[in-house]
């Protein structure tokens, strides 16, 4: 098995509650093994038995039964990760300003195009393929690049992380 970095979108804001030791629990019992969590919002690192798309289809249908909410499970390896880090098309003054936002899948390229050339008053994006790269200017708090504005511009879902959060899961799911 191989290990992956899961994330899960939009977990412990709102009302999407998620203790990080029941998502551990939730994993095991799904048949992953080496699972660890970081900080409390939705990152899992673990090797998932068989598929990884079988594993996160599982995973979020497990999260609906248990807690009544539905929230996506986007996975990558440790190399698609390190890829995407690689790829950060801009500048990095900080890196909590910087993000990858993983998407479920590589949104349409004239969706892409068109996306990255709206203005989000000095936040700037690019989709490098099933990613969104952003900069934000003074901070993802108060942006108007959100969540819904990504999902209804790219037409696919996704979650973000800043490039610190990014390096740490990276470090974590490469560590033995």
């Amino acid at each position: 098995m191989t290990r992956r970095i899961i994330l899960i979108r939009a977990v412990n804001v709102g009302g999407a509650k998620l203790p990080m030791s029941e998502l551990r629990s939730l994993a095991e019992e799904l048949g992953a093994t080496e699972v660890s969590t970081y900080i409390a919002s939705g990152n899992l690192i673990c090797a998932p038995p068989g598929d990884s798309d079988e594993f996160d289809r599982s995973l979020e249908a497990a999260l609906q039964e248990r807690y009544g909410w539905f929230r996506e499970v986007i996975s990558r390896t440790p190399e698609q990760v390190r890829s995407a880090l690689a790829a950060h098309p801009f500048e990095v003054v900080d890196d909590k300003y910087s993000y990858v936002y993983f998407l479920t899948g590589a949104p349409a390229p004239d969706k892409a195009s068109a996306f990255a050339e709206r203005d989000f008053d000095g936040d700037v994006c690019r989709v490098v393929g099933a990613d969104l790269h952003i900069r934000y200017a003074d901070g993802a708090g108060r942006s108007k690049l959100t969540a819904p504005v990504i999902a209804r511009g790219l037409g696919v879902q996704g979650t973000g992380r800043n490039l610190r959060t990014v390096r740490t899961l990276l470090d974590l799911s490469t560590s033995t």
